[in-house]
């Protein structure tokens, strides 16, 4: 009898099978770690930089449009390219393609040279996204794939707690442009080292009937398009708010800038240390119950910001905000789940590209609500988000997934 062969499984094995790190898994979240690191260094100090080579302050605000823009428009080719290249080839060369625009950033010597770089620098966390996803439906059966999402989802956002504290730091050390310039470097060799690691990706392309964007939206299985429609809600319920959620903190309920960063910090912490456990549960008891609980969350969360009246208030919404992402693996799940294997990509981005046109008018609507009383939008973003859970709860049955 061979005693390897009755050994129990190793520590390192079970934490694998546990949280889903398959190998492909292991290769796209380490991307997702690395280019998130470097993005991060910088991301918060990019419209300062734009200002410091001459922008006035209109140009930065059509600069922020654009990225939103592109974020949605990038989607759907992102997922063509996916599903036409294969998972591989093509998050490479989305990664090539940001790395690219990090470098216009580094030698920009004048702000319109920044715009050109975003429609590079858009190539990852636009483009790649359909790609990432299907990744996850790939590589793990259906039963593990919240868990997939999730482990992204954390390596995304552990950068978050401490690149923009390094970035401000050398910034205050170095100066402004010098100091950018800097960081803009070290994500380009994080670039070239995120290239390198997804060559340990090794998916077999899925062949399929050639089909245009009509074909795949009428292959979107009607629940999916119910789960998107009621997304589109609780995303307009977000979009709402969200841009003015550090203007209503700071000036309505009079906190400071350093207990706002307070506020986010704990919100992230909430969603971290969450995640785990109910993508575990969700893959084991079904995921409809956790999206319900996170567009109740969406709903609820401008309602407790309006609610509150002081720091402790608003602490108490915030922890409700991170709670927003107790469902968001298992949404994503559901995603691809409906979606038939070889057009997970394309199915991908069709769906956000779809929602992000839709939400896209939400903020100016929400600004025009503010300029009425500052509550308003809040307000409008409750029922918005109510009606978006309820949409979801009557029309989206689990059981049609594949």
């Amino acid at each position: 009898m061979n005693p390897d062969l009755d050994a129990p499984p190793s520590w390192r094995a079970r934490t694998a099978t546990f949280l889903g790190l398959e190998r492909n898994i292991v290769a796209v979240s380490t991307s997702m770690l690395l280019l998130s690191l470097g993005e991060n260094l910088w991301r918060k100090f990019l419209p300062r930089y734009l200002q410091a080579l001459g922008a006035p302050i209109r140009a930065i605000g059509l600069f922020g449009s654009l990225e939103d823009f592109l974020d949605g428009v990038y989607q759907y080719p992102g997922g063509w390219l996916g599903d036409r290249l294969g998972r591989r080839s093509a998050l490479i060369l989305f990664v090539a393609i940001a790395t690219a625009g990090y470098a216009v950033y580094l030698v920009a010597p004048t702000w319109p040279w920044i715009f050109a770089g975003i429609f590079l620098v858009s190539g990852w966390f636009s483009m790649a996204s359909p790609a990432l996803f299907a990744v996850v439906g790939d590589a793990l059966p259906k039963e593990r794939r919240a868990i997939g999402f999730t482990v992204q989802s954390i390596l995304k956002r552990l950068p978050i707690l401490v690149a923009p504290i390094m970035g401000g730091l050398l910034i205050a050390r170095r100066g402004l442009v010098p100091g950018m310039r800097i960081l803009f470097g070290v994500t380009i060799v994080l670039g070239i080292a995120t290239m390198i690691v997804l060559r340990a990706v090794r998916i077999p392309r899925i062949h399929g009937e050639a089909t245009d964007i009509r074909g795949v939206w009428r292959l979107f299985p009607s629940p999916l398009r119910w789960l998107l429609f009621s997304d589109v809600f609780i995303r307009t319920c977000d979009a709402l708010v969200d841009i003015f959620l550090v203007i209503y903190a700071t000036t309505i309920i009079g906190i400071s800038a350093p207990r706002y960063g307070v506020l986010v910090a704990v919100q992230t912490a909430t969603t971290i240390l969450i995640s785990i456990p109910a993508a575990k549960i969700a893959d084991r008891i079904g995921r409809k119950p956790f999206v319900i609980a996170t567009f109740i969350a969406f709903s609820l969360f401008p309602l407790a910001v309006v609610a509150a009246h002081s720091f402790a208030g608003l602490l108490i919404a915030f922890v409700i905000g991170g709670l927003r992402e107790i469902g968001e693996p298992s949404r994503k799940a559901l995603i691809v789940d409906f979606a038939q294997p070889a057009l997970r990509a394309r199915t991908v981005g069709l769906y956000y590209l779809i929602r992000s046109v839709a939400i896209a008018p939400a903020a100016f609507v929400g600004g025009l609500l503010w300029e009425q009383r500052p509550s308003l939008p809040f307000i409008a973003a409750v029922l918005i988000g109510a009606a978006g859970s309820v949409v979801f709860t009557l029309t989206v049955r689990e059981e049609h997934a594949g």
